[in-house]
């Protein structure tokens, strides 16, 4: 997990897992052919709810749904910070392997 404040939720702005966060669970890992449509479309993290959308191999593209010049290739061994609340979606581009990691504040359930 990458240091910061967590504070960089804003369209435009990078944002950076804060380092004060446990992870409560990680999804199975999703490919071109498995990935659950939902993540394909606009959709949120709960309120209180950082994910980490991490690619294990290939590539895919994501984007915040609040910024049109989000979109960004992440790649192999490559992550994805996904602040609370903040709109977004995979854009599948090809074989790729991938998992989100999901972290709150406590250890409360996802």
């Amino acid at each position: 997990m990458s240091g910061g404040s967590g504070k960089l939720t804003s369209p435009g702005v990078e944002p950076v897992l804060p380092d004060n966060l446990d992870l409560v669970r990680t999804t199975d890992e999703f490919d071109e052919h498995t990935v659950p449509p939902g993540l394909l479309k606009a959709h949120r993290t709960a309120s209180g709810v950082w994910g980490n959308l991490t690619v294990r191999s290939g590539s895919l593209d994501f984007a915040f749904e609040d910024d049109a010049n989000s979109l960004r290739s992440v790649e192999t061994g490559g992550s994805q910070p996904i602040p609370p609340g903040r709109p977004h979606r995979v854009i599948l581009t090809g074989p790729t392997k991938f998992a989100v990691e999901f972290y709150r504040s406590d250890s409360s359930a996802v």
